[in-house]
């Protein structure tokens, strides 16, 4: 009797542990890029590192860290429906500077009606590399005509700086 009540128990728990694994709802791990967690210092550095040659200020940075960690938490991911018209528009921002990703999940309700779940996805992998250093900066774009001037020599600008413009 021990014994039954023990395997009961122990096939209790295996189910329990599947369906924790699985979620309907949420994004499978699959969209997760990495398995850290993003903390507030590190999304602190990475707004930095991408908004700050942009001219916004530290502070601003900062309290822009605070207002999108106060959505996520712990967690990778927010459902859209939790977002009004201005965070959205926060969202698509971020999203541009490739911080965040969407994602939609189709669900057919009894009914045969199809319903959407549109999720944002914090881009760990990305984050946490800006805050660390380790993200390539992006490549400083040369001025087309600041290549051809760098190229000319000293003789060609002497030419040129004794007032006669050559035309």
């Amino acid at each position: 009797m021990f014994r039954a009540q023990a395997d009961g128990y122990d096939r209790a728990e295996a189910l329990l542990k599947e369906e924790e694994d699985f979620c309907p709802v949420c994004p499978s791990p699959a969209y997760r890029d990495t398995d850290e967690v993003v903390t507030l210092p590190d999304m602190r550095l990475a707004l930095r590192a991408v908004l700050g040659g942009k001219g916004i200020s530290e502070p601003d940075t900062d309290k822009l860290a605070d207002y999108l960690m106060n959505f996520f938490g712990f967690e990778d991911y927010i459902i859209d429906n939790v977002l009004d018209a201005e965070d959205r528009d926060v969202f698509y921002t971020l999203e541009e500077e490739g911080l965040l990703r969407t994602e939609r999940e189709e669900i057919y309700l009894l009914k045969g009606k199809m319903w959407r779940i549109h999720y944002w996805i914090l881009r760990k992998r990305d984050i946490l590399a800006l805050a660390r250093g380790k993200a390539a900066s992006p490549a400083k774009t040369e001025d087309s005509y600041g290549s051809v001037y760098s190229q000319m020599g000293e003789e060609v600008w002497a030419s040129r700086s004794n007032g006669d413009s050559g035309y």
